[in-house]
């Protein structure tokens, strides 16, 4: 039995996973996202551990991080993506540290209660409506120890890159293809990825930051920082933002 602690989850969402398609795919697909993991890792150890990553997916994240020396329960809803996280926990020697578990953001598979929930890689723009993203970031709230913070990083594109994108099979890994379908009537993206051997489709909804930010506020979190990436620069406009929010203490928020 392998040390990375595999749960599975009754909920059956867990089961159609686009990303169970591509999970092979999906390390040379992210291979050049790299700019993420020092912010993520720094943001863990000044935590302690343990951490929650939802949408923990290969470990490009979770298998840094348990290398720093925190203990990280990561939830994904593709057995697939979490096989091969588990690989390579082994392959770096931390798989004690790596709890893995088969599960929905929208309904984490955590009773343990923590410092820090992260949730890299635009992982929340999965979510659909304002009901199931106000959901999952009470979910997440209620991971939280007293002080604990969440922590995540989003998109909203802009024009020009909707321009240059739409519509376009892009060569973005040798071998690798991906195509964006952009309405920003719903704004929606339609994001297919192609390999040899295998694709898949998925769908994701982007906002803007200002409501994102009550968002947060009306999920019981106070914002303690929105950075423009990763280097910890102040958001001044742009397409990415980086939050990082504390819980606020008092009554679960359900307005």
């Amino acid at each position: 039995m392998c040390a990375a602690v595999c749960r599975m989850s009754d909920d059956p969402s867990t089961t159609a996973s686009p990303y169970d398609a591509i999970a092979e795919l999906y390390d040379p697909w992210s291979a050049s996202v790299t700019e993420d993991v020092g912010f993520y890792v720094e943001e863990a150890t000044r935590a302690g551990g343990p951490v929650v990553e939802l949408g923990v997916g290969t470990g490009r994240i979770a298998v840094p991080v348990a290398r720093a020396g925190v203990r990280v329960i990561g939830v994904d809803s593709s057995s697939g993506m979490l096989e091969i996280c588990r690989r390579h926990a082994e392959r770096a020697g931390v798989a004690e540290r790596i709890d893995l578990r088969l599960g929905d953001m929208r309904e984490p598979p955590v009773a343990e209660r923590v410092p820090l929930v992260t949730c890299p890689f635009r992982s929340l723009l999965h979510l659909a409506g304002e009901e199931e993203r106000l959901g999952a970031l009470r979910r997440a709230r209620a991971l939280l120890g007293p002080g604990g913070r969440l922590v995540f990083d989003v998109f909203a594109p802009g024009a020009e890159d909707v321009a240059e994108t739409h519509g376009r099979w892009i060569e973005r890994e040798p071998g690798i293809f991906e195509r964006a379908e952009w309405d920003t009537g719903s704004r929606t993206l339609t994001l297919s990825v192609r390999g040899d051997s295998a694709a898949a489709t998925m769908r994701l909804t982007w906002l803007s930051p200002p409501e994102w930010r009550a968002l947060l506020d009306r999920a019981g979190f106070e914002v303690e920082a929105c950075y423009g990436w990763f280097d910890r620069r102040p958001y001044r406009g742009g397409e990415d933002t980086v939050w990082v929010a504390r819980r606020r203490e008092g009554p679960t928020p359900w307005a």
